[in-house]
């Protein structure tokens, strides 16, 4: 069972988020520039849990996202739009506890919720205006010392590197589909998706949350495509991913993004 500190550490995303927008990134934009944050861990969970966090990507390690993930503090998050984003991240400014010539690449899977009862400079690390990453324990220490527990980092805004296709993970009921897009390389995150039937043409989903995207559209019995379009501008077609005989509950791939 997750600890206490885990589950307040990674609650799902409210309303009170106050976040910039990360749309329209770019390789060449001001978010590839070292930026200055904080970085705390949570220690490793028992093996059976499943920690799906706020992105919805489901089991991490199933999905193929291991240890190299992070948690993002309000600021950072986006309201979710952030999700799948890939940073890379340095230990700065403290030589008793950081490794030198280090760094991690991780990928934005989970919210880092503010705690109003603490102030930013306090126990609230996650709260606005502070720039802050959880970071698994096992990510955290090849970059720093463990005992460090709250150390000051720098990060970067990197293109992902993912192996194999985009997913398309199909879940709802009845004519209601919801569609999880994960291991998206380039920009990684997504803020646009279409979907088509072969007796529709190109129907815009909504974003659920996270990397969730929606329809009310009677599309079973019917071949699926998907078009996405990435935070740097990019679209990606493909045609036919799911067959006609597709159901609720599975994943295909489709074509990946250039990284």
């Amino acid at each position: 069972m997750l600890v206490l500190l885990f589950l307040v550490a990674f609650t799902l995303c409210s309303t009170r988020s106050f976040a910039h927008s990360h749309y329209n990134w770019s390789p060449s934009s001001t978010t590839t520039e070292w930026r200055p944050a904080r970085a705390t861990y949570y220690a490793a969970a028992d093996p059976r849990d499943v920690v799906g966090g706020a992105c919805g990507y489901g089991d991490l390690e199933r999905n193929g996202y291991g240890k190299s993930t992070a948690g993002l503090s309000t600021v950072l998050f986006d309201r979710g739009q952030i999700c799948g984003a890939c940073f890379q991240v340095r230990c700065v400014e403290d030589l008793r506890w950081c490794i030198p010539g280090t760094s991690i690449i991780v990928t934005a899977t989970n919210f880092c919720a503010p705690n109003y009862g603490f102030e930013p400079d306090g126990g609230g690390h996650c709260n606005p205006p502070n720039a802050h990453f959880v970071l698994p324990i096992e990510a955290f220490e090849k970059i720093a010392i463990w005992k460090a527990s709250n150390m000051p980092i720098q990060y970067r805004r990197i293109k992902c590197r993912k192996e194999g296709g985009v997913r398309f993970t199909l879940d709802g009921a009845g004519i209601f589909l919801s569609v999880l897009v994960s291991n998206v390389a380039g920009a990684g995150d997504i803020v646009a998706a279409k979907i088509k039937g072969s007796r529709t043409g190109w129907l815009s989903m909504g974003r659920n949350w996270g990397q969730n995207w929606h329809i009310n559209a009677d599309l079973k019995n019917q071949p699926l495509s998907f078009e996405i379009t990435s935070s740097d501008g990019v679209t990606l077609t493909s045609y036919n991913v799911a067959p006609k005989n597709w159901n609720f509950g599975q994943t295909f791939q489709g074509k990946q993004f250039k990284s």
